[in-house]
């Protein structure tokens, strides 16, 4: 005999599920009738999402737009950008303006399970740092007692500089401001003493000043900031689209393919590479996609040592190094979990 409470506890489920939302398992559906992937970036981020002078936007968390685009639809194109500030980027995507977050967004404990939100793999380790101007002398965050810091709403940041400063008795005041040009304009100006964001995205910030070497990044990183894409809950097909790009993205680099050599590499021997480039096996078609999604990917944006390198790299305006950020054979933290 069934208990009664059993029966409550499988009523309970039922109902679960038939709350649960309706747009569960159909993003790939809209985003295919639609023609395009709708992926939000920053309004203006140097290196990250950022539109050049005919208005086209560049950079790493763009080009990893491109890169879902070219495995849903076999083109790099079909993606529209939208700009979004901090504070609305999540209700952005909870409310299906947008099919996916590509905005230097950290991966929290919180974010993971109290939004709705589902994050994919880590794109960049990051860390919190703070960026001073070089006149004020100052060498390390111990020597910022009473400093204005200049802030982003929606961020970690806030919460960072507290587990940081507090232990340490240091007391400081936090400057808000809602738009990304007004946060770092109030720095440049020196209404702020101090900014503080994501080690990167101070380089970005630094490298649109008009004399970057003005500004210094104090050598403390006061967290861990990994960053990832975001979808919505409850879509696995989705999420698995967008995490499977990253992946290829990981992977292509660590096995040598390239935008230049993957046509070449299509011969190869190797298995693994065989299932990922579409050769054999139905890899594809377990995503609801074309076996060649992978190899589109790469053929018409690279891995994702070409996406650091021409938008991140040593050689551009942020001149950042690999770091963390390098292939798990190297050294660093990247790592795809096996195309079989």
């Amino acid at each position: 005999m069934i208990s009664k409470i059993a029966t409550l506890g499988f009523l309970a489920a039922v109902a679960a599920l038939a709350a649960s939302p309706a747009s569960a398992q159909a993003t790939l559906d809209t985003v295919k009738k639609r023609g395009k992937v709708l992926c939000g970036v920053s309004p203006s981020s140097a290196g990250y999402s950022f539109a050049d002078d005919k208005g086209v936007r560049k950079g790493f968390d763009s080009d990893v737009c491109r890169a879902i685009s070219s495995a849903v639809f076999g083109a790099p194109d079909k993606v529209e950008f939208v700009p979004l500030n901090t504070n609305i980027r999540f209700q952005a995507l909870q409310s299906g303006e947008i099919d996916v977050l590509s905005r230097q967004t950290t991966l929290t404990f919180s974010r993971d399970n109290s939004l709705g939100l589902d994050f994919g793999p880590v794109v960049f380790y990051d860390g919190q740092g703070l960026m001073v101007n070089a006149k004020l002398g100052v060498k390390s965050a111990s020597e910022l007692s009473q400093a204005a810091i200049c802030l982003l709403p929606g961020t970690t940041t806030l919460q960072n500089l507290e587990d940081f400063f507090k232990p340490r008795g240091i007391k400081y005041e936090s400057v808000v401001f809602e738009d990304n040009n007004e946060w770092r304009n109030a720095f440049f100006s020196g209404r702020c003493d101090v900014i503080t964001s994501d080690r990167s995205d101070l380089a970005s910030v630094r490298a649109v000043a008009n004399d970057p070497k003005q500004f210094v990044i104090l050598p403390e990183t006061i967290s861990k900031e990994p960053l990832a894409p975001v979808v919505r809950q409850n879509d696995s097909n989705w999420k698995d689209i967008v995490s499977w790009s990253v992946n290829a993205l990981i992977a292509a680099e660590e096995y040598g393919i390239t935008q230049a050599n993957v046509d070449e590499k299509l011969q190869s021997k190797e298995p693994e590479i065989q299932r990922m480039l579409g050769v054999s096996g139905d890899l594809g078609k377990m995503l609801n996609l074309d076996n060649k999604w992978a190899y589109n990917i790469i053929k018409q944006n690279g891995n994702y040592g070409e996406f650091f390198e021409r938008n991140l790299g040593e050689s551009t305006r942020l001149g950042l190094t690999r770091g963390p950020n390098q292939l798990w054979t190297k050294g660093g933290l990247l790592y795809s979990p096996p195309f079989r």
